[in-house]
């Protein structure tokens, strides 16, 4: 590969030589190197020791040294995973395409979320000792170095946060992320999933503190609960800036639980059925004086009963009365006059 300047923050992709070519190639070489070992053995013991000594040498050094440091440099790539890799500290450069090849036995690979919990899932992950790895684990360690690709989902825990109005509540949110740029991800920041976490709950708290939970006499004030399409769009758009740095890319952000906190529950809870009791009277009285409109039209329309304003007074309010009143009316006839 022609030496180029490599950036920690531009990722480079390797284009690595087909690993079942080297295995083999190896494989042979070591038969061969075994041979020459023997051969060198066989000479040494019949008197060429020059001839011998030379054979041992060579055979020697290719089948207990050589060999199995090329073995070391055959790497395993599945779909959707990537293998950083760096040579004597330096970036080296990133295996992206899926497949077996064979990079520099030098290279180490880096990833510094391995071997901790997976924000994703909050599960650790499995790591075996016993392992011996050709595809991108380090050896002795068995934390697996390879960064995944894939669509991956952080869930953080509820948090209590105060809203624009001062009020308490109880918010949940899912990001559905995934990496973008290796090198980023691995050089600028000490643990990418950590990072993300962190910069959720950040922006998170400064996104609800813009918005009151619900909206208080205006219809057209956005509220989180009334605006949720608006306030997780916000939410993407602050937390991919913040993310940007580390190569990561927020596909999607959403909102799993909001509530009011404990202390303050109830008493929402009457502010809301109080609300709802003031929206349903005035459309009952609403309602009520149309009716009243109707029925005095009626009886004047089909010239029914003329009714003087005292009597039209009195009939309104009867009306109004049966009409608005929670409870069953209780009739009363009247058999004289009203006078």
């Amino acid at each position: 590969m022609s030496e180029i300047k490599r950036q920690s923050n531009e990722e480079v992709i390797l284009k690595a030589k087909k690993g079942m070519v080297a295995l083999v190639l190896n494989i042979l070489a070591m038969i061969a190197g075994s041979g020459a070992f023997g051969r060198g053995i066989f000479l040494a013991v019949n008197g060429d020791h020059a001839l011998g000594g030379a054979l041992i040498a060579a055979g020697a050094i290719y089948t207990f040294i050589i060999g199995p440091l090329i073995f070391i440099g055959l790497k395993v790539v599945r779909p959707n995973e990537a293998l950083v890799l760096t040579l004597f500290g330096r970036y080296f450069g990133t295996l992206r395409s899926e497949g077996f090849f064979w990079v520099n036995p030098f290279c180490t690979a880096v990833n510094p979320a391995a071997g901790e919990v997976n924000p994703a899932t909050a599960a650790p992950v499995k790591t075996s000792l016993s392992t011996i790895d050709i595809s991108g684990i380090n050896l002795g360690t068995g934390a697996n170095k390879k960064i995944s690709l894939k669509a991956m989902t952080l869930s953080n825990d509820r948090q209590k946060i105060n809203d624009q109005m001062g009020n308490p509540i109880i918010i949940g949110t899912v990001v559905i992320w995934k990496v973008v740029n290796t090198a980023k991800a691995v050089f600028n920041v000490d643990n990418y999933k950590e990072f993300l976490s962190i910069q959720c709950d950040a922006a998170l708290r400064n996104i609800v503190s813009q918005y009151p939970y619900d909206s208080v006499g205006s219809d057209n004030e956005k509220s989180l609960r009334g605006s949720s399409v608006e306030v997780v769009e916000k939410l993407k758009n602050e937390i991919q800036a913040k993310a940007e740095v580390a190569g990561l890319e927020i596909l999607e952000a959403r909102i799993t639980h909001l509530s009011y906190a404990e202390e303050i529950a109830s008493a929402m809870l009457q502010r809301q059925q109080a609300s709802a009791v003031v929206d349903a009277k005035q459309a009952i009285v609403e309602g009520a004086v149309g009716m009243v409109e109707m029925a005095l039209e009626k009886l004047s329309a089909n010239d029914i009963v003329h009714l003087d304003e005292e009597r039209k007074a009195a009939m309104v309010s009867n009306l109004l009365v049966v009409l608005c009143g929670s409870r069953d009316v209780q009739p009363v006839v009247n058999s004289g006059s009203l006078y």
